[in-house]
């Protein structure tokens, strides 16, 4: 036998042994970085909010946060950060955004510094398919011509008269009888659903001077309201999605892409069809309609050319659809909601007014009650718990703005060019530091004064924006809410579906995910006897 290879053999056996020994000082290298890595990344929690990974930024948990109540997990960030944090993205993305609910902070952002922070090319880019140069994404000279011929028409006598009387037809007319309906067939109906059909066939009269039906008998599917519901949700997808994937799929007209641009198709046919039908009305010289169109349709430039071309007619119109569409839907939905959970407030909003109603001394029997302007007016208590609704569940729950030069805010933090900076309204009603520690119960009261309504400050309560971007048609959504609530309320309980999931939908505006399932109970008439000296509902 060899004798060399009884020579080798230990060498060899060495040679392996050193071999694994090195394998495992490589392995707890890695092992010892990689926990560095995680406790650095764990530590930054207590001074940044969340995490932040290498090459991923802060995504894990923001992924996290999107698989259950996002607005909740924002809120809960922002509490332990004092209000204002700085999220930061995939090295390879555009996430990086400043997240703040510091009433200073939103005053700084929407009035002291407001040429400082537009919407932005980015809000822009996301949105232009679907709302173009339209006054909610468009800023600067485009944005302030819009804004002025809107307010001043927003303020004229005859605009107010016209949204009131589109309002009690479409109540009168078909909102009672679709939830009559409903009582007569014991049925279980979607209440969001039904006023999503309401504020749309009403927004629609405002802003184009059509009627869509979205809320005629039946409930029947429209096509223009079917293509703007997709648009819109599409549109909403890309806020979710990377700027790269989404243009891909744009170009390749894919997945919600397609869809979309099969709805802006839908979107774009009617606004087209109702632009000439317009036209066609005012060359005849007919009877001037009241509508956002139609003004905008008869301004001229001082040469006598058009100042607006019928593509920004369309953007103006859709535009103010959006707005106006869903806010106070949205919102009367979670007011119903948060009734069924304090019955006392409903108590009290049924003693407003009824006692409002009885101030007009009517014996008649027969008589239907048909809410006045000026009663309307004098629902303070009403005015109230919309409000602490709107506080709880806003509307929009978080906006979006960029910074346009270096700044800083005035809680300090320090905010460079082409920065995002997203403000979390839904999280300022749930700020002990703002409201106090019992913001999170629904206190009507908070905004009473001797039993009298007291607005707050737009930089606190946000629901409605604030500074020179102040919703225009505040007042009317708040007429629209009430006139709409005091109708429902004086002949019907609501009452949710027992077990019905309530949580927000990821979206532009705070829809219930699930709808808000009722069935409704006629009042009763010994009940309503406590407050009415006729029984005229």
């Amino acid at each position: 036998m060899n004798t060399t290879s009884y020579d080798l053999a230990p060498k060899a056996l060495a040679a392996g042994f050193l071999s694994f020994f090195c394998e495992i000082q490589k392995m707890e290298i890695f092992l010892a970085a990689a926990v560095f890595v995680v406790i650095h990344c764990l530590r930054q929690r207590k001074r940044h909010g969340l995490p932040s990974w290498p090459l991923v930024g802060m995504l894990p948990s923001l992924i996290l946060g999107l698989r259950g109540n996002m607005y909740e997990w924002i809120s809960d960030v922002l509490k332990g950060q004092n209000g204002t944090f700085m999220f930061k993205g995939p090295w390879f993305t555009n996430l990086n955004c400043v997240v703040t609910s510091d009433p200073r902070n939103l005053e700084y952002l929407l009035k002291t510094k407001f040429p400082n922070f537009p919407k932005g090319e980015y809000f822009r880019a996301t949105v232009r398919d679907l709302l173009g140069d339209g006054i909610f994404s468009a800023d600067d000279e485009i944005w302030q011509r819009q804004r002025k011929t809107a307010s001043l028409e927003f303020h004229s006598a005859k605009f107010r008269r016209m949204t009131t009387d589109s309002l009690l037809e479409l109540v009168h007319a078909r909102l009672l009888p679709v939830l009559e309906d409903s009582i007569e067939k014991s049925e279980c109906i979607d209440l969001q659903d039904i006023l999503l059909r309401l504020t749309f066939d009403n927004v629609c009269m405002i802003a184009f001077g059509v009627d869509p039906g979205c809320l005629s008998p039946g409930l029947p599917e429209i096509p223009f309201a079917a293509a703007f519901e997709a648009a819109t949700e599409a549109t909403i997808a890309r806020f979710v999605t990377l700027t790269l994937v989404w243009r891909a799929m744009r170009w390749m007209g894919v997945g919600s892409e397609g869809r979309l641009r099969e709805a802006i198709k839908g979107v774009d046919g009617f606004a087209e069809e109702v632009i000439r039908e317009r036209r066609k009305e005012m060359e005849a010289d007919r009877r001037r309609r009241m509508d956002l169109l139609t003004v905008f349709m008869g301004m001229k430039e001082e040469d006598g050319r058009r100042a607006f071309s019928d593509k920004v007619l369309r953007d103006i119109c859709v535009n103010f659809i959006l707005a106006g569409r869903d806010t106070s839907s949205v919102a009367l939905s979670w007011f119903f909601w948060l009734l069924g959970q304090n019955p006392e407030v409903e108590e009290r909003i049924l003693e407003e007014v009824c006692g409002i109603v009885r101030e007009r001394n009517v014996e008649r029997e027969e008589e239907e009650v048909v809410l006045k302007a000026e009663e309307v007016k004098k629902m303070d208590y009403l005015h109230a718990a919309l409000s602490e609704a709107l506080r709880l569940y806003p509307s929009v729950p978080v906006d979006h703005k960029e910074v346009l030069e270096d700044d800083k805010f005035p809680d300090g933090t320090v905010l460079k060019k082409g920065t995002k900076v997203v403000y979390a309204i839904y999280a300022m009603g749930r700020m002990e530091g703002i409201w106090g520690s019992d913001c999170r119960e629904f206190k009507p009261e908070r905004w009473l004064r001797d039993r009298r309504f007291m607005s707050e400050s737009a930089y606190k309560f946000t629901a409605f924006n604030g500074g020179p971007r102040l919703c225009l048609g505040k007042d009317f959504a708040y007429y629209q809410m009430k006139f709409a609530a005091a109708s429902i309320l004086l002949r019907y309980r609501v009452v949710v579906v027992e077990n019905h999931p309530v949580v927000p939908k990821m979206a532009l505006t705070m829809y219930m995910k699930y709808g808000l399932k009722v069935v409704l109970e006629k009042r009763d008439r010994n009940q309503l006897d406590k407050y009415l000296s006729f029984k005229a509902i």
